[in-house]
């Protein structure tokens, strides 16, 4: 167990397959006693809190800049912490928590009456997920109470997928940070909700595909922004988000030796082979859906931290499959 805290929050970096108990145990009393713990999860890092303490929540909202509109995923071990929260659980929500959890697979259920309006953004409905990573399952084992965790950065930018992106977003508004090294999906959860019994609403996309939905039920998705100040579902519905702070353009290979023609420093981003588009930051991501969101968010930290003014990405394929990727580029362009 390593850790550092010079003039930020203290890091305490863990082995992510095989965390330190001593360094989950002392983040576990710092959630108990209304502190913020960042920590991975297999999507991104999540800035954690107690899922039941309002004044905890608060919290995660002043660090991040977050509207209080916007609802925050509570993390739990599995079904039984799930029903503390939801005052329904159909029998379709218990099919996709056997199916896909522990994973990236966040179910919105109507919330119990002493779920706090902080977490559910004023809504009548929570968010829930058991997350996968082996950090994130020790912590809310140790703790033993659900964990509210929206991604572990400002509002509105890039999510973190590193532990180093958390202090850089965030520095000393976490109390603490557990470094258990890059997160292997590297997109947010698909959020769903369940609507007469049988039918599945995609609110977000994700990793978990629409494809992998269907095997259990109707699978409806429809692109949505949702008003500033409106009562949301699910997080990551503003037209803008995930964003860096380089301009960034979505466009074909053709074109974009075009987009960056007045760029200082321009950035590109790739789906698969490189090509020559005279940008001075060039990388290329796997040509695979997967692969390329794993890398997305970590590659917009490298281009920002490089000084890049714009960042041009080339056009994903327009499939079910890159479904997730298109949405976040999208939100991040606008």
């Amino acid at each position: 167990m390593q850790t550092s805290s010079a003039k930020g929050p203290r890091v305490i970096v863990v082995d992510g397959a095989h965390p330190d108990t001593r360094a989950i145990e002392e983040a576990a009393s710092l959630l108990r006693a209304g502190g913020l713990v960042a920590f991975p999860t297999e999507t991104v890092y999540g800035l954690g809190a107690r899922a039941l303490d309002g004044a905890a929540i608060r919290r995660i909202f002043e660090a991040k800049g977050r509207p209080a509109a916007h609802p925050v995923i509570a993390h739990v071990e599995g079904e039984s912490q799930a029903l503390l929260l939801a005052a329904e659980w159909s029998a379709l929500a218990s099919k996709l928590a056997r199916a896909f959890w522990p994973g990236p697979l966040t179910i919105v259920a109507p919330k119990k009456s002493h779920v706090p309006s902080e977490l559910t953004g004023g809504g009548d409905t929570v968010g829930i997920r058991a997350p996968s990573h082996p950090v994130a399952r020790a912590l809310l084992t140790a703790f033993g109470e659900p964990i509210a965790a929206p991604s572990a950065n400002r509002f509105q930018e890039v999510s973190p997928t590193r532990a180093a992106h958390v202090v850089k977003s965030l520095g000393a508004r976490v109390d603490l940070v557990l470094d258990g090294g890059c997160t292997d999906r590297g997109i947010e959860s698909t959020v769903v909700a369940i609507e007469e019994e049988t039918r599945i609403v995609v609110l977000r996309p994700g990793s978990i595909t629409l494809e992998d939905l269907r095997a259990f039920g109707d699978v409806v998705f429809e692109a949505r922004n949702a008003e500033s100040h409106a009562t949301r579902m699910s997080p990551g519905l503003d037209a803008k988000h995930y964003a860096p702070r380089a301009r960034l353009v979505v466009s074909s290979r053709h074109d974009m030796s075009l987009a960056i023609r007045d760029a200082s420093h321009a950035g590109a981003i790739f789906v698969g082979k490189k090509a020559e588009i005279g940008a001075r930051e060039v990388r290329a991501l796997p040509a695979d859906a997967t692969g390329f969101a794993a890398a997305l968010f970590a590659t917009l930290h490298d281009l920002d931290d490089a000084g890049c003014d714009v960042v041009v990405v080339e056009a994903p394929p327009d499939t079910e499959a890159w479904l997730a990727v298109r949405d976040r580029l999208a939100r991040a362009k606008s």
